[in-house]
């Protein structure tokens, strides 16, 4: 749901609008799981929690687009795969749970990739391992850090420093 919060001296809240979604699986809107939405320029661009990266109108909550690409889920929804959204300038770096470094522009008219670089290897079992549980998925599921120009980020093994000044 959205909620407008206004101040002063008595607070309020009022509902925008409501997802008629019956689950996380079966959602018209957004689903967030790990990574905060963004908003930017009255739509909202976030992950829902099988791995769709998706835009709405903030204004009522339509779905504009959806797209599996950024958190490397491929062409099949993936429970809780996601990317984190970190805008820069006119695009986003979307560090995702398979360890790469995604840059894209999102705007209400899609997903667009710039680039995407491998930089870490994922180390944490999500909790398969085989059996009736399926495959082990190992994910990274850490936010970066930023600062110099460079981007930090870290598995359960070691952190690395990726320099994102242009050449």
């Amino acid at each position: 749901m959205l909620l407008e919060v206004t101040g002063g001296e008595r607070p309020a809240a009022r509902e925008v609008y409501r997802s008629k979604g019956r689950s996380e699986k079966i959602t018209d809107m957004l689903h967030s799981i790990m990574p905060t939405p963004f908003v930017k320029d009255g739509y909202i661009y976030g992950v829902c929690s099988y791995g769709e990266l998706r835009c709405l109108r903030a204004s009522d909550g339509k779905r504009l687009w959806e797209d599996l690409t950024a958190t490397g889920a491929g062409g099949t929804p993936t429970r809780w795969a996601n990317a984190f959204l970190v805008e820069q300038g006119d695009r986003f770096f979307l560090p995702n749970e398979k360890g790469e470094l995604v840059i894209a522009r999102l705007s209400p008219a899609g997903y667009t990739e710039i680039d995407r670089a491998r930089i870490l290897a994922p180390t944490s079992n999500l909790g398969g391992g085989g059996g009736k549980f399926g495959p082990p998925r190992y994910v990274v599921w850490s936010h970066p850090a930023f600062a110099n120009r460079s981007m930090y980020a870290r598995n359960d093994r070691e952190i690395v420093c990726v320099s994102l000044a242009a050449e």
